[in-house]
């Protein structure tokens, strides 16, 4: 055990917890290529559960023993940062959650094809860059039966530290991948295409072709502007949520939780 008592704002060794941006941390060449930032006990133990690498831990002192007690025994000799919470709360520049955070290796990246090779639901994440939103539609995915879930590279990074948070660890629960072209890539290997969108064609989320469907993925599109035209008009099918009282959407995080529920395999209800 490397515990080390931090005394300044710049301690060697700290820097993915203050100096580093999210870009930086994902293009930082150590491991297999980049770092994130786990944050809070319960997000640290699930992802080494899920066989992320640690490359350091922060944590207040207190914690040492107790709630980060478990994570230190399991993370073997790398190094453990500590000091009181006034000092890393300055080093961070927000107050740690639960006092705990972890610094973790990137995995590879996984591959679209791999990860969709036994996939009966998958979900698109189409251009949506706000953290939160990310990390809530990878818990809704990991809690209502999404098989992987692939992200458009010009959506935000389910690895970074907000996300991840959100998630409460549900992005090391569900395998995940970077796409180039929803449409095209999908039909490749097999998949029927459901584009939430409201237009004049949109048939209703409880239509009961779609929920039929061996293979579907269901596209979700930017928080402001929605799916591209072009998306909306390949898919195979386009899909409204039906709504009252005049409200005409639903914020997307919410919107995924409605749709992972209603288009689980085989649901004619």
């Amino acid at each position: 055990m490397q515990i080390i008592e931090i005394t300044s704002l710049n301690h060697p060794g700290t820097e993915p917890y203050h100096s580093l941006t999210e870009a930086q941390l994902r293009s930082r060449q150590e491991g297999h290529g980049g770092i994130f930032i786990a944050e809070s006990p319960k997000v640290i133990k699930v992802a080494l559960d899920a066989g992320y690498k640690p490359v350091s831990l922060l944590c207040e002192r207190k914690h040492i023993t107790g709630d980060a007690a478990d994570i230190i025994s399991r993370i073997g000799n790398v190094p453990i940062y500590t000091g009181e919470r006034g000092i890393l709360s300055a080093l961070t520049g927000y107050t740690l959650t639960r006092g705990v955070l972890c610094a973790m290796h990137r995995p590879v990246p996984s591959r679209m094809e791999s990860i969709c090779k036994n996939a009966n639901r998958i979900a698109v994440i189409d251009n949506v860059v706000e953290a939160t939103n990310v990390g809530a539609i990878f818990r809704s995915a990991a809690a209502l039966g999404i098989d992987a879930v692939l992200l458009t590279y010009n959506t935000c990074d389910p690895l970074c530290r907000r996300a991840v948070r959100v998630s409460m660890g549900s992005v090391f629960l569900v395998p995940w991948a970077w796409i180039d072209d929803p449409i095209k890539d999908l039909k490749a290997i097999g998949f029927k295409t459901a584009a939430m969108a409201l237009t004049s064609k949109s048939i209703p989320l409880y239509s009961p072709t779609l929920a039929l469907e061996p293979h579907l993925a269901i596209i979700m599109g930017t928080e402001g502007d929605g799916l591209p035209k072009e998306v909306i008009e390949h898919a195979d099918y386009t899909v409204r949520i039906p709504m009252h009282h005049g409200v005409d959407s639903l914020n997307v995080a919410a919107a995924s939780a409605v749709a992972f529920w209603q288009l689980r395999m085989g649901n004619n209800t």
